[in-house]
């Protein structure tokens, strides 16, 4: 199943390597208008795996100058979010209903937002009219370790309930 958002990242990695990078950034970062804001590096898109970068720039810094923790939280809510939108069918409007994040470790760095889905819960969001789906995601420093615990739970509905 191919939707407008994993047609347009196909299209995108038939552009040259070195463009494939930017053309991302610039598409999805103008869509999401919050996730350019914070210039969020699109790493990787795929219906299985979303990986995403923020490097700490002073842009989305803490007082102590590290990513601020609701940096932290947009990245990781945009990884959830697109590996959702890559699935979903077009009829379909994705909707955040729960986000739980522990702050483990102090980050330093760039962080890595890493988000999967398995091919049952992909299963899921093309079948099911409404639904809701639990999506993991790893969130990691530029030394490797793991600076949250997160749990976003992302719920679907048919387009044709929202009301213009």
């Amino acid at each position: 199943m191919m939707n407008k958002l994993s047609k347009l990242v196909k299209n995108i990695e038939k552009l040259p390597g070195f463009m494939q990078k930017p053309a991302l950034f610039f598409t999805l970062g103008n869509a999401v208008k919050f996730a350019g804001t914070s210039r969020i590096i699109f790493e990787k898109m795929s219906t299985n795996e979303v990986i995403l970068l923020l490097q700490n720039k002073k842009k989305v810094q803490n007082h102590l100058g590290q990513i601020h923790a609701a940096a932290t939280a947009l990245l990781t809510e945009t990884a959830t979010g697109m590996i959702v939108g890559m699935n979903l069918p077009d009829d379909k409007i994705p909707l955040l209903k729960q986000m739980k994040i522990d702050y483990v470790k102090r980050s330093q760095g760039q962080q890595k937002a890493v988000a999967t889905l398995d091919s049952d819960a992909i299963t899921k969001l093309v079948s099911e009219a409404k639904g809701e789906i639990l999506v993991p995601v790893s969130v990691t420093d530029a030394v490797g370790t793991e600076v949250i615990k997160a749990e976003m739970l992302w719920a679907w509905i048919p387009k044709s309930r929202i009301k213009s």
